[in-house]
C-alpha cells in the first residue's frame, strides 16, 4: 500500500482532544486561564463551574459551547472531562486538586499550589500513582519582561551576577469589600499570592538558596493579612530580594540585575494583564502583536561586554501565556518535558514556609 502525506486539515482532525473542566470563573479563571486555554489546538473548553451570576452571564456569552455547572461533581464524575483547572480560592487547592486526581484527571493548579508542602507532597504521589499529569498555574514564566531577563543573564552581557531584585508591587491603600484574600485564611496574603510567581522565576533562574530571610508586614489600617513583604534569598555569590507591596504608588524597576561588567534594569509590568483587565482578549488582536511591551518599557542596558561599552535599550521578549497551555498540551501528548514541574510548585511552598519562620523569628534559616 503506498503511504501518503495528511494535509494540514487532516492533521487537525487527528489531533488528540482532552476535554477541561474549569473550577472558578473568576480573575484567574476568566482573565488568565481560559482565554488562553482556549487558543490550543487540541483543548476543549466542556465545562465550567462558577456560582456567580455575573460570571455565568460573562461565560455563556464567550464560551457557549462549554456547560456550565453549579457543583464540582458535575466536573469530577463527567467520565469525558480529562483535565481539570483548579482556578478557586487558595484555601481549596489541595482539596479539589485531590478529588480531581483520585477522579482520574489530569489537574492543573493556580497557584499557590497549595498551603503546606505536606499537601504538596501527597498531590505529587497520588498523580504519581494515577500516572495522571499535576501542574501548578506559573503563567508568569511567560511575562515578557521576565523572559528579557532571563535572556540578558544568560547571554553574560553583566558578567557574574551578583544581585538580583526584583518587584511586584501594586497601590491598593483600601480593603476590598467581600472577597477571601483580605480574610485571614489559609493561603491568603501577599506572600503566597504576587510571591508565589516571583520565587518562581527566583527558583527558574537560580536554583535553590542556602539560606534565606525574610519580613513580612501588614501596613493597611485594618488589614488582616500579609501586605508587604521582603525576601531575600542567599546564595554563595549572589543575593536575591523579593519585595511585593499594596502601598506602592511610585513604582521603581521591577527587575534589577547588578553583574561585576554591567546592570540591567527593567520598568513596568507585563502588558497581558492591563490589556486583558481592560477586557481584550488574545483573539481581539494579531498573534504577533499580542504580548509586545512598547519601546518606553524596555529594560536598560549598561555593561562592558568583550571590550565594548553598551549603553542603551534592551527590546522585550514577546510575552505570551498561550506558552503555558501549549507546553501542558504537548506534554500531554508526550511531545515535550512540562515546563512547571510539580515538585517545583512544592519548592515554592517550602520557600513560603521558611519565609514565614524567618520573619516569626526574626533570623535567617537555612534551606532545608
Amino acid at each position: 500500500m503506498q503511504s501518503r502525506k495528511f494535509n494540514e486539515q487532516e492533521k487537525i482532525t487527528m489531533k488528540r482532544i482532552f476535554n477541561v473542566g474549569l473550577i472558578g470563573f473568576g480573575l484567574s479563571g476568566r482573565v488568565f486561564q481560559a482565554p488562553f486555554l482556549t487558543l490550543v489546538e487540541g483543548f476543549v473548553l466542556k465545562k465550567i463551574r462558577s456560582t456567580s451570576e455575573e460570571n455565568i452571564q460573562i461565560a455563556r456569552a464567550r464560551y457557549p459551547q462549554a456547560q456550565i455547572v453549579g457543583h464540582v461533581n458535575d466536573i469530577f464524575q463527567d467520565e469525558s472531562i480529562d483535565l481539570v483547572i483548579v482556578a478557586s480560592s487558595s484555601y481549596t487547592h489541595f482539596e479539589l486538586a485531590k478529588e480531581a486526581l483520585l477522579a482520574g484527571k489530569h489537574v492543573v493548579v493556580e497557584k499557590p499550589f497549595t498551603t503546606t508542602t505536606a499537601e504538596a507532597d501527597e498531590l505529587i504521589q497520588l498523580a504519581k500513582d494515577r500516572q495522571r499529569t499535576l501542574t501548578a498555574f506559573q503563567n508568569r514564566r511567560w511575562d515578557s519582561d521576565f523572559k528579557t531577563v532571563r535572556k540578558v543573564i544568560e547571554s553574560g552581557l553583566l558578567g557574574n551576577l551578583v544581585e538580583y531584585e526584583a518587584h511586584f508591587d501594586r497601590f491598593r491603600n483600601f480593603l476590598k469589600p467581600n472577597t477571601w484574600k483580605e480574610e485571614d485564611l489559609p493561603g491568603s496574603g501577599m506572600l503566597y499570592d504576587l510571591g508565589s510567581h516571583l520565587i518562581d522565576q527566583a527558583l527558574c533562574l537560580f536554583g535553590l538558596p542556602k539560606e534565606l530571610s525574610c519580613d513580612l508586614r501588614i501596613q493597611r489600617e485594618g488589614g488582616r493579612v500579609i501586605d508587604n513583604f521582603r525576601l531575600v534569598l542567599q546564595y554563595p555569590a549572589l543575593r536575591v530580594t523579593l519585595r511585593a507591596g499594596m502601598l506602592v504608588r511610585e513604582a521603581g524597576p521591577r527587575y534589577t540585575l547588578l553583574g561585576d561588567q554591567g546592570s540591567f534594569l527593567k520598568f513596568g509590568l507585563d502588558v497581558q494583564e492591563e490589556t486583558l483587565v481592560a477586557g481584550i482578549l488574545p483573539t481581539d488582536k494579531p498573534d504577533e502583536e499580542w504580548g509586545k511591551e512598547p519601546e518606553e518599557l524596555w529594560g536598560r542596558l549598561n555593561t562592558d561586554y568583550k571590550g565594548m561599552h553598551l549603553v542603551g535599550k534592551i527590546e522585550s521578549e514577546q510575552g505570551h501565556y498561550k506558552g503555558y497551555f501549549q507546553n501542558l498540551y504537548n506534554a500531554l501528548i508526550g511531545e515535550e518535558e512540562l515546563e512547571v514541574k510539580p515538585e517545583q510548585a512544592r519548592n515554592i511552598i517550602r520557600v513560603i514556609e521558611l519565609a514565614i519562620k524567618s520573619s516569626q523569628e526574626q533570623r535567617t534559616v537555612t534551606f532545608e
